[in-house]
Order: C-alpha cells, then sequence, then structure tokens
C-alpha cells in the first residue's frame, strides 16, 4: 500500500457543520450570508438529508407569526426536573454573569435559553420566509389542542429543501453519507475526523465546528445505556430517527462539553407497531380506554386535551409488559367528528362483533378485557358528552379514574389499535449558552464549539409541544451567525 492510501484527505472551510437538518442548514444559511465558507456532512443518502425535519409537520408553537404562544416560557420553565434545588433557582433569577460557573454547567433548561427562544422565535421566522418558505395556521391530527400551531406550508420537507437549495447556491459544501467521529481543538482550529461513503478517513477543519447532528434514537446501545430496559420497546417514529445515533453528543462530552436535559427520558408518541408509514399515529385514546397485553387499564387515558398528554402517556405504554398497549372503543367514536384525522396508520382498525371476539383478534385474555370493560361502564357518568373540549365526564370508584370523555363502551362491533411508544427524540444532549456555544463542565464557552437542535439537552419530564424543530431553527441561526463573526 502506497503512503497517498495511508494519507487521509483533507479539507479546510471556516465553518464544519454536522447534521444536515433544520438546526445544521440553518446554521449553513446564516453562516455562508455572513460571508463564511462552510461545508455540512450528513450520514444518510442525498435522498433521505434533512435529519428528523424532512419527515415532520414542524409545528412552532406560536399564535402568530410574531409572538409564541402565551404559555410558552411558563411551559418550558415548568419542566425543568424535579426536586430543583432551591440554591440553583435563587443563582438563575441573578444576571447570567453572575452565575456560580455549576449554576451555568446545570442540565436544566436555564431562563437564559428559554427567553431567546422566545425571544428570537417570531425574528427567525421573519428570516425563513426570505427563503421562500411560507407559513399557516393548517390543521394538525390533534382533535383537541391547548396550544396555537404555525407550521411551514409544506412541513418540514419545504424548509428544508429551500434552506438547502440556497445554500448550494451560495456555495456551501454538502457531503452525504460521511459520518463524524471524532472532534479535536488545536489552537484556533478545530478538526473533525469523519469517514466518507466509501470508509475512508476525511478530515475536516474549520475555524468552528456546529454540531446538529440530533439525539441518538437510532443508537440501541446508547437507548438502553440511558433509558434501561425500556429501549427495546420502542423504535423511531420516522426514518430520520435511524440515522441519528448520538456520535455528536458523544464527540462533545468527551471534549468536556457539559451535558444537559434528561437523559433517562425522549419524547413519545403512540405509534401502530403493525405500520412502517412516518409517524403513524393513534390519538384517539382519549375517547376510549387503554389496557395492557393482561386486559387491565393502567393509567388515566384523559387527564387534559391530547396535545399535552399523549407523550408521558406514551412513554407510560413502554413501562407496561411488552411494551404494548391496546385502545379500545366502540361505534360511539362516531360521535367526534372527524375523529379519524387523529389515526394516522395505514393499518385496518381490528375488530369483534363481541368483546370476545375483539380480543380474540388481539391476542387479549378475554375474560379480563370483559371485566375491565364492565368496571369502566359502570364507572361512566351521565352528562353532555362534548368531544372537543373538557367535559369533566369522569369515572367513579374506579381505583385508576379516567378524568374526561368517559362513557360506557357497549356498542358494537367493537374496536382496538396496538399502541407502542415511538421515539421522536431523545431529551439528553449537550449544554449550550444564549449564542449557542457550547459550554464546558465549568460553565464556559468552549472556544470554535457550536450546538443546536436535538443535539442540546433542553426538555425534561414533559416535551412542551411544538417547540422541538423551532429552537432547531432558532438556535441553528444563532450558531451560524455566531461562528461566522468569531
Amino acid at each position: 500500500m502506497t503512503q497517498a492510501q495511508h494519507t487521509p484527505r483533507e479539507l479546510s472551510f471556516d465553518l464544519v457543520i454536522i447534521g444536515s437538518g433544520i438546526a445544521g442548514l440553518s446554521a449553513a444559511v446564516a453562516a455562508v450570508d455572513k460571508g463564511a465558507s462552510v461545508v455540512v456532512i450528513e450520514r444518510s443518502p442525498e435522498p433521505d438529508f434533512g435529519g428528523n425535519t424532512r419527515w415532520t409537520e414542524s409545528y412552532f408553537r406560536m399564535k402568530s407569526e410574531t409572538e409564541v404562544s402565551d404559555d410558552f416560557e411558563e411551559r418550558l420553565v415548568s419542566n425543568a426536573g424535579f426536586h430543583l434545588d432551591p440554591n440553583i433557582i435563587e443563582a438563575a433569577s441573578a444576571p447570567y454573569e453572575q452565575w456560580p460557573p455549576y449554576v451555568k454547567a446545570h442540565g436544566m433548561p436555564d431562563p437564559e435559553i428559554v427567553s431567546t427562544l422566545a425571544n428570537m422565535a417570531g425574528p427567525t421566522v421573519t428570516w425563513l420566509k426570505q427563503y421562500g418558505i411560507k407559513f399557516d395556521f393548517l390543521p394538525t391530527y390533534f382533535l383537541t389542542a391547548a396550544a396555537p400551531r404555525l407550521m411551514p406550508v409544506g412541513g418540514g420537507l419545504a424548509m428544508i429543501e429551500a434552506l438547502r437549495t440556497y445554500a448550494l447556491k451560495k456555495g456551501v459544501t454538502c457531503l452525504y453519507e460521511t459520518t463524524a467521529r471524532s472532534f479535536n481543538r488545536h489552537g484556533a482550529r478545530s478538526t473533525v475526523t469523519t469517514a466518507d461513503s466509501t470508509g475512508q478517513e476525511l478530515l475536516l477543519h474549520g475555524k468552528a465546528v456546529v454540531i446538529a447532528s440530533g439525539g441518538f434514537q437510532g443508537n440501541p446501545e446508547m437507548l438502553t445505556q440511558y433509558l434501561g430496559q425500556a429501549a427495546k420497546f420502542v423504535r423511531p417514529v420516522a426514518k430520520g430517527g435511524y440515522y441519528n445515533k448520538g456520535e455528536g453528543i458523544r464527540m462533545a462530552l468527551a471534549a468536556g462539553a457539559a451535558p444537559a436535559g434528561d437523559f433517562g427520558s425522549y419524547h413519545a408518541e403512540p405509534l401502530d407497531p403493525r405500520s412502517g408509514a412516518t409517524e403513524a399515529l393513534v390519538m384517539n385514546f382519549t375517547y376510549g380506554i387503554l389496557v395492557n397485553k393482561h386486559g387491565k387499564r393502567f393509567l388515566d387515558e384523559a387527564p387534559g386535551l391530547v396535545d399535552v398528554n399523549y407523550d408521558h402517556i406514551s412513554r407510560a405504554i413502554g413501562e407496561q409488559p411488552d411494551g404494548i398497549c391496546y385502545v379500545i372503543f366502540d361505534q360511539s367514536i362516531h360521535d367526534v367528528p372527524n375523529w379519524k384525522k387523529s389515526i394516522r396508520t395505514d393499518q385496518p382498525v381490528i375488530q369483534g362483533n363481541t368483546l370476545q371476539e375483539l380480543a380474540q383478534a388481539c391476542g387479549l385474555p378475554a375474560a379480563a378485557l370483559s371485566a375491565t370493560v364492565a368496571a369502566y361502564n359502570d364507572s361512566c357518568p351521565s352528562g353532555k358528552f362534548l368531544p372537543f373540549e373538557l367535559d369533566g365526564l369522569a369515572t367513579t370508584n374506579l381505583e385508576i379514574p379516567k378524568s374526561n370523555w368517559s362513557r360506557p363502551i357497549n356498542q358494537g362491533p367493537f374496536m382496538a389499535y396496538p399502541i407502542i411508544p415511538g421515539i421522536c427524540f431523545t431529551y439528553g444532549g449537550i449544554k449550550i449558552n444564549k449564542d449557542s456555544q457550547v459550554v464546558d463542565n465549568d460553565g464556559r464557552p468552549m472556544p470554535g464549539l457550536y450546538a443546536a437542535g436535538e443535539a442540546t439537552g433542553l426538555y425534561h419530564q414533559v416535551y412542551t409541544g411544538a417547540t422541538s424543530v423551532m429552537r432547531g431553527a432558532v438556535f441553528g441561526k444563532i450558531a451560524g451567525e455566531h461562528a461566522a463573526q468569531q
């Protein structure tokens, strides 16, 4: 073998961006518009570029193109984690410059990040519109919703196609089937070691690096490490999730970055395991009951509006035997106008003329299912059913209550869908500051290293809906501009 074959290829740019979803492409466009030379690397083949963004509607939690929802900051801050130390809360109320190092490096969604996201959402939408992206309040698959949802016309795919087209026109280099393997910083230069489409080593040098490579939902080893045995029951909700294997997070942590977000949890959706369709959702469970493989209920199916509660309910399904449950409902579902828009699976509903037939079709114990439904039916109240608002029709005298929309299941044929927890993205990631700079475990910005999107940690407990793609765009733009200006 010759010396030339041993020597890896090397390329130099001002900015190296890992990942081509909304965070990476926002960073690329923002940086190239500031005059920087940019390379974007993407592990997927070119037809699948765009990370998770490609496969999602990309909702923005906004009540107009310039304003976030009224509950925006409250929701994010209230999900900051369990039992926060009062000393940390007190310190975080002071100006950022006065925060102790351990507070700057803390994994909570700190007020600096939350306020930046809220304040820059409107300007970021205005900025995205410059590239031909249109926004509107279009119908969603939620039958009940607590928050407004602005979305790009054409979904996430329209956004990434518009941004990539512009980036290529401005001279951004995009390398597909190219995987980042390690990161090093030497003086004023960073080096990302990658493997190209042939498996050969390629060294990319840059004055700065942006990690925008998503979470680790496509890596069973990392999922098991952080989620435990529940990891074996989950799968990505869309094809793009399989490309998110967590190397960007690991590279940053290995270089000394502080972790942030809840590494032991993830954003979940109720998914039909029979389907290979993108986001094969089953969102009608609030109007029926959920039973596990033993035919038993295990939680309150309707504690509130579905868009607020589907996340933690989906994760709870993963804690049931074999990580699966069934939503059981009857012909009264037709009292819910347009209920089928909440069903996005391409697989047929399971039916039975009797509960015994339904149980057999689902592989559930018939006696247990019949007893569960009978007990539920006996506890249902009388009152007016209001399908699109909290109606307070709550069960009585049940160990596990149902708080709304409780009506007897007694009108055959009976129906069911299987549900597993689909994983949209993981919560744990890299800590950043309001300039999208990665901070180390002492809260100091790491020279030349930025991160944005799902590679950064933000969420705890429950996902604040319609904020993930938004934060990718906001902090991707910030990362690209700040890196270019440096």
